[in-house]
This record gives structure tokens, C-alpha cells and sequence, in this order.
């Protein structure tokens, strides 16, 4: 999707208190079930889990790389037993040390980085607070009778869209009619259930004629249903969030990418990490997806890095690197289960030179968009770089809020810029599943 600058239609709100307290406890359990439907089902393999290992983050690490150890069982003996059966014992259990120290690391997969600190929220200043309560007493008011968002025409009742403003709510900790925004979230997930279509493709009427791309549709709507599975007992969230991911893994093209259609044509990576991190976000609530959709996918966004350290659009041609794309490059491979390596390494040091610093960063092209994948991949890369880079968009973003509450974008609408601004300030708040580790 794109996004540029502007003024949107906001209508007046008063001030709301945080929509946080009470409900974050919910989402933490529907977290927490997730997590567990992520062991049962691995995305990169389907072996059985590892043996538990224990994580100590780096000090001063801006990547995630993190040492674990496993440990062997001691071995108790009757003291009856003679030296001989002793020194057998001690021999066995020796073997058994060994054979453990020999058995193969566990996979990115099999545990997480550790991202953003758990006790980010003290990063969410009063004024943040303030303009979050303000943007969702917006939004909210700004949903349409059937469930929709949107006031441009060419992206009135996008599905996406939806999506995306039902994770704004989410993030706050509201959920299925439960919280101060319980109905909305009902509502729009009423309305995005209603786009899905008998093949799986969630896609309003008359999107493929009013603009290109409706596979980012799917793709942020798919992830709203990923994460709301396990938050509400509807049965039909669960089946459509499957037929959605089979259409998904049936339109992979050959180069292990996505595009803006629902068949496998010439990818790019853009459609590419939608498709993958609500894949990712599937799997942990579950669904089954197959190891080799997965590796493909990361091999496509492998291969579209740049020299620089930046992402290329396409494959098939050479082109210069974007912070939006590198940004959203980096995030689809951090929740693909890659944390570290030349290619994390690289991609960060790109993204650092795009830190929000003033008014020449707020007229890049494709903003919201841009920002909303480089507060994940801060997220997850931690310590410093996550410290230095929520701050400054956090300020950067309350300094654009209009005062009824809303973000201006004339391209795609004030919807949508208010549904990805809120889902950047409240990244620290650590609410939805996608974002635990």
C-alpha cells in the first residue's frame, strides 16, 4: 500500500482515559495459547520441540544473537552399590552429558531474540497515552454501519484497511466484545469475515477494479484474523483463517514470492512480507503451514538485499534500495525465525541512517507504511537501537496528530494512517501475539 501526506476529514473527540487497564490480561492468555499452537506446529521444522534452554539477552547487542545452554540429568545412586556399579553409573551418565553437549542447536525457530524490553511501556510518555486514547476514540467513530473503514473511494471498505484498524484496537487491549472498544473489534471482524470469498481470498467486491493490489488486502486482513483467532470461541474465524492461508500457499510463485494478485506471477517483496508475517502470525495460533513455503519465502527476501544492506523492489531487476521496503524486508525475515546473521546486520545498519529526525523524514514517500514495518524490526532488534528509534517516531508521529485525533493521508485515507500511527505508539505495550517472542 502507499501513503503521502495531507489533511484528513477528523471529526472533534474528547480526551479517553487508556483502554489498556484490565483487558491486556485476555490478550496476554490469547498470547499464551498461541504460543502454544506455535510448538505444536513449527513453521521451519516439524520435529519435536527442543530441549528447554535458557535465554540471556547480550548487554549492548543492537542484534539478537543469544547464548543458550542445555543441561544433562544427574543421576542419583543407593549408596549400597558397589564401587564397581558406581564407576558403571558414572560412566553412563558421562555418555549421556556428552551425547547432549553433541545434539544439534536449536533452529531460529525454536526460541525467541530478545527484542524490545517487556518493560518498554514506560516509553508511552502522558502525551503518548493522551494522543492513543484521542486516535482511537477517532477511529472508532469513524466505522462505517457494515463494520468498514474508509472515506477515499478507491480504498472505501478495503479490506486491508479494516484489518489493520481491528489491530489498532487490538493493540490497546480491547478484544472481541470485551473492552472499551469490544463492539468495534466485533464489528470489524464481522465485516472482514464477510470478504472472504469460497477459494479463500479475502477481498472486497469490485477491489480488483477500483486499484491494484488486493493481495495486500489479504494479506493485513489475514493477519487481523491471525491474531484475533483464539480471542473470540467463533468457529468461523479459525476455517476462513485456514482457507485463507491455503490461497496463500497455493498463489507462492516459483521465485518464493507474492504479488498483487492471487496467482503465482512475478513477485515482489513488499506483497511478499505481508503474505509471510500473516503466515507467521497463523502459525502461531495453530494452522499448519509447510516448512518449505516458508523457506522459500525467506530465500526470496534473502536474495533481494541489496549491497548497500537495503531491499530491492523485484527480483528480475536492478533497483536501488527504499527504506519502506528495506524496513518491511527486515521484519519478514525476523518473523520467519531469523534473528541474526550478515543479513539482520546489514539490513539495521541501512535502516539506522532513516531514524525520524525533523521534517525532512516526515516527506519521504510511503511513510506509514515505511514506519510501521521499521518499529517492528526495532522492536525486535533491541537495546539501542530499539531505545533510540521508538522515542523519535513517538514524537514524531504525536507532533503530526491532527487535534480531533486522526492522521492526514490523502493517498489511501485517514484511516489508514491513524490505524498504522496507533499501531507504532503502542508497540511498546507488547499486546499482540505477532510481537511475542
Amino acid at each position: 500500500m502507499q501513503s503521502s501526506g495531507g489533511s484528513g476529514q477528523d471529526v472533534a473527540v474528547p480526551v479517553a482515559p487508556s483502554p489498556l487497564e484490565g483487558e491486556g490480561q485476555l490478550l496476554k492468555r490469547s498470547a499464551e495459547k498461541q504460543r502454544e499452537g506455535s510448538r505444536r506446529v513449527s513453521i521451519r521444522d516439524q520435529t519435536p520441540p527442543p530441549i528447554p534452554v535458557t535465554l540471556t539477552p547480550r548487554q549492548g547487542s543492537k542484534s539478537v544473537p543469544l547464548p543458550h545452554s542445555e543441561r544433562g540429568h544427574a543421576a542419583r545412586t543407593h549408596r549400597s552399590t558397589s564401587p564397581t556399579l558406581r564407576l558403571l553409573w558414572l560412566t553412563m551418565i558421562m555418555c549421556v552429558i556428552v551425547g547432549s553437549s553433541l545434539t544439534p542447536q536449536s533452529s531460529a525457530d525454536d526460541f525467541r531474540p530478545s527484542g524490545g524490553s517487556r518493560d518498554s511501556r514506560g516509553l508511552i510518555t502522558p502525551r503518548a497515552e493522551q494522543g492513543i486514547a484521542n486516535g482511537l476514540r477517532w477511529l472508532a467513530d469513524e466505522q462505517q454501519p457494515d463494520g468498514s473503514f474508509g472515506s477515499v473511494f478507491a480504498y472505501d471498505g478495503n479490506v486491508g484497511v479494516a484489518g489493520l484498524c481491528g489491530m489498532a484496537f487490538l493493540a490497546s487491549g480491547s478484544t472481541p466484545d470485551r473492552g472499551p472498544y469490544g463492539k468495534t473489534v466485533s464489528q470489524t471482524l464481522d465485516y472482514v469475515l464477510s470478504c472472504a470469498q469460497p477459494s479463500g481470498f479475502l477481498c472486497e467486491k469490485g477491489a480488483e477494479e477500483r486499484y491494484h493490489g488486493p493481495m495486500y488486502g489479504h494479506g493485513f486482513a489475514m493477519l487481523f484474523l491471525a491474531e484475533v483467532n483464539g480471542m473470540t470461541p467463533r468457529d468461523d474465524v479459525a476455517e476462513t483463517l485456514r482457507r485463507a492461508v491455503k490461497l496463500t500457499i497455493d498463489t507462492q510463485n516459483e521465485q518464493g514470492g507474492w504479488r498483487y494478485n492471487p496467482r503465482p506471477e512475478v513477485a515482489d517483496i513488499s506483497v511478499t512480507v505481508s503474505q509471510m508475517m500473516a503466515l507467521r502470525a497463523a502459525r502461531n495460533g495453530g494452522i499448519s503451514v509447510p516448512k518449505e513455503t516458508i523457506d522459500r519465502g525467506v530465500d526470496y527476501i534473502r536474495r533481494s538485499q541489496n549491497n548497500d544492506g537495503g531491499f530491492k523492489y523485484q527480483l528480475l531487476r536492478s533497483a536501488e534500495s527504499k527504506f519502506p521496503r528495506s524496513a518491511a524486508g527486515l521484519v519478514g525475515l525476523y518473523t520467519s525465525g531469523v534473528y541474526e546473521g550478515d543479513v539482520i546486520d546489514r539490513g539495521l545498519e541501512y535502516l539506522i541512517q532513516f531514524r525520524p529526525a525533523g521534517i525532512g523524514s516526515r516527506n519521504m514517500q510511503h511513510y506509514h507504511y515505511g514506519h510501521y514495518y521499521a518499529v517492528q524490526a526495532a522492536w525486535h532488534a533491541g537495546g539501542d537501537f530499539w531505545r533510540e528509534w521508538y522515542p523519535s517516531i513517538r514524537d514524531e508521529l504525536l507532533d503530526q496528530q491532527s487535534g480531533r485525533g486522526g492522521w492526514p493521508d490523502h493517498w489511501i485515507g485517514p484511516e489508514y494512517a491513524t490505524a498504522m500511527s496507533l499501531l507504532i505508539l503502542q508497540t511498546p505495550n507488547n499486546l499482540l501475539p505477532i510481537f511475542e517472542r
